[in-house]
Parts: structure tokens; C-alpha cells; sequence
């Protein structure tokens, strides 16, 4: 079974109040000829289909837009919410919409039921799971210890009681602990939020939105990333679409279907004379989306204006020089002293770990810093 994997599309997204909208129409036309090209018997969206919970009109419309021609091609459609949506939103008439073969992830009840498409092999039951909370798990088995997203998704998916003699793809749109991310995405402090890898052990595939890097961790638990970038830290990101196809029990493949945007991010950095000289800039593609960094020790006035006579679609710029570079030392040396010897180590920890502590390792930690101390 071949299966397009999408996730993160943000609609109606905006960085430094530009519009992101008709670079988003662009890319959609791409992602449908690439689904067109290569035939997939299922599509998922995996969450954060807008960028906001209450989204533009015009964002509604460009996805509207999309779903109809996605529903002409006959292919089913597996689409969650994600953290930026209303799970009410995204889930209105999902009921309607099966009927045109396209399945939203209901709100949250305390099951998922799988839906399930047959291939060569046998069946495949797919879960759609919404964005969720441990709270949102909590309520429905207030007799279970669910003290963190671990917890949560270890109930949640003990009660789907998985046929592991099948294939089962979980669609869902969450942190795994030891997942990288570009910087951009909305997280929670500590990493708190993150859930275990071994918790979807039983899975063949876990089709994953929310990290904005396209990355692979135990061979089949996936973020395919966004298909476009939207920040200037995801600048080295591969953006694309990911092709999933499931065989036999255990043989999974997956290929990136990349895909290019109208205009790239790009980041110039040098003095202001030299990025303005002919000969630099006509090697430039000077059409894309721009973070200028000036290293020029004096402010240039005017600067931003005059650079954007060569450069019109620059979207932010920025100093590098002695008089920003002591200015961030002073201001991150005020920072470290203002914080507690506690929250440096679990900062660090974090660093090293990829995921905070948790109350035990918190409290131990304490306990080891006032018997240092000799405090009681």
C-alpha cells in the first residue's frame, strides 16, 4: 500500500506580518501533481492544517480548495488536527465527509476506532489521533497513573487493542523523545511534552506531524516535515512530502517526494557596500525571501530600503558586529544569573537528553543541591 504523508501545511501562516498564502497555493499544486504521478491508495495530512485555531477566510478557502480536488481523485484521506487547529474545527461534518472518502479525526471521546483499507497483503487499520494532552486521556481513565504524555499514549493505545497479526499505521501529532527540532515549532518548556518511542512499538508505520525536520527514528516512526519552510532556523531543512509504502508485515520503505517553493529562505550576511555591488548580486537569486545581517560597525541609514531595491522580498535584517555582539553577552550573562543552579542543570539535561526531567529527577536533584548546601 503506497501512501503520501503530509503534515504541517500552516495555512494562512505569516512571519514578520509577510503572507505566507500564495507560496502555500503554489506548493499545494505541487503536492497534488506529485500524488497524481504517484497513484497512492491512501493520503494523510498528520495536523497543523492551519496556523491558527480561529484560521483566515482565505486560508479556509485555499484548503477547501485543496480537499475538493484531493476527494475528485477518489483516494482516501486521513487527516488529524493538529496543536495550531480546533480539534472542533477540523472535526465539523467529518461524519459527511467519509462519504467522499475523506476520515478527520473525531474530538477526543477516550477511543480511537481504526478504519481499515484492504491491499494485497490484507488489511491495514489506520488511527487517527488527534493533537492530544495528558488531561484529554485523564479524563476518560481517571483510574489509570497518568502523570505525563507517556502515560497518556501508553493507555491510549493499550485501549485500541491492536491486532498485532495486521498492519497498523498511527497517525498522530506529537513530540517523541530524541526528536530534533528546527527551533520554529511551538514546544512546551522542559520537553515535557515529549512521549517515548518504545510507546508505538506495536505500530508498522507512525505517519507524525509536528516537528518541521523531515526524520526517521526506530525505521518507521516519521516526521515528513513541512513542505514548506516558514522560519529562518529551518533554512537547512529538505523540505517535501514523504511516500510511505507498506508491504508485507514489516516491510516498510520510505522515499521523499521533495518539493520546490516559489522562493527559498535565504540568509545574506557581509557588509552593506558588498552585498549592494553588481557583482554580487547578480549571482543571487534575488527573488527569494531574505535575513540580511549586516556586519557593518556603524548603523547604515536607510539600510533595509536600499537593500531591498536589489533584494525585494527581504524579510528581516539584522546587525553583527561588536557593538550586538557585547550587547547579547551582557544580556545572556543577566540571564544566567537570574536563574537557579536547578533550572541550568535541567537545561543542560535537556541538551544532552533531548527531554526534561521528570518530578523524581527534579526532586533528587533539590535534595543533592541543599545537602550540598548543608541546608535541611
Amino acid at each position: 500500500m503506497k501512501l503520501i504523508h503530509m503534515s504541517d501545511l500552516h495555512l494562512g501562516k505569516r512571519y514578520i506580518e509577510h503572507s505566507f498564502l500564495e507560496d502555500q497555493k503554489d506548493i499545494l499544486e505541487k503536492i497534488l501533481r506529485e500524488i497524481e504521478m504517484n497513484q497512492p491508495e491512501g493520503i494523510i495530512i498528520a495536523g497543523d492544517i492551519y496556523d491558527k485555531s480561529v484560521p483566515s477566510a482565505e486560508a479556509v478557502e485555499v484548503f477547501d480548495s485543496f480537499l475538493t480536488k484531493l476527494a475528485a481523485l477518489k483516494t482516501p484521506v486521513f487527516l488529524i488536527s493538529g496543536n495550531h487547529d480546533s480539534a472542533e474545527r477540523i472535526a465539523f461534518a467529518s461524519h459527511i465527509m467519509k462519504e467522499s472518502g475523506i476520515y478527520i479525526s473525531p474530538i477526543y471521546a477516550g477511543k480511537i476506532e481504526p478504519v481499515t483499507l484492504q491491499d494485497a497483503y490484507g488489511p491495514v487499520n489506520f488511527y487517527l489521533v488527534p493533537f492530544l494532552k495528558p488531561a484529554n486521556v485523564r479524563r476518560y481513565y481517571p483510574e489509570k497513573e497518568i502523570n505525563n504524555y507517556s502515560d497518556a499514549f501508553r493507555v491510549l493505545v493499550e485501549e485500541m487493542h491492536l491486532n498485532k497479526e495486521e498492519r497498523n499505521v498511527l497517525i498522530a501529532h506529537q513530540m517523541i523523545s530524541g526528536s530534533e527540532v528546527s527551533g520554529s515549532e511551538e514546544m512546551s518548556v522542559g520537553g515535557v511534552e515529549s512521549i517515548e518511542a518504545s510507546v508505538f512499538e506495536d505500530f508498522d508505520y507512525v505517519a507524525l506531524g509536528h516537528i518541521h525536520k523531515r526524520q526517521t527514528m526506530k525505521g518507521k516512526i516519521h516526521y515528513c516535515g513541512t513542505p514548506l519552510k516558514y522560519h529562518f532556523s529551518e533554512i537547512k531543512n529538505k523540505n517535501g512530502i514523504t511516500l510511505a509504502e507498506l508491504k508485507e508485515k514489516g516491510n516498510l520503505s520510505l522515499t521523499t517526494l521533495y518539493l520546490t517553493p516559489q522562493r527559498e529562505l535565504r540568509e545574506l550576511k557581509g557588509k552593506f557596500d558588498d552585498l549592494m555591488k553588481e557583482e554580487f548580486y547578480l549571482k543571487q537569486n534575488r527573488e527569494d525571501y531574505y535575513h540580511v545581517i549586516l556586519t557593518d560597525e556603524e548603523d547604515i541609514l536607510d539600510g533595509a530600503k536600499k537593500l531591498r531595491n536589489i533584494y525585494p522580498h527581504i524579510l528581516k535584517m539584522d546587525y553583527d558586529n561588536t557593538r550586538t555582539r557585547t550587547r547579547s553577552s551582557l544580556q545572556a550573562i543577566e540571564e544566567l544569573e537570574e536563574k537557579s543552579v536547578t533550572e541550568l542543570f535541567e537545561e543542560f539535561y535537556e541538551r544532552q537528553n533531548g527531554l526534561g526531567l521528570n518530578e523524581f529527577q527534579k526532586d533528587y536533584f533539590d535534595q543533592l543541591i541543599r545537602d550540598m548546601k548543608g541546608e535541611e
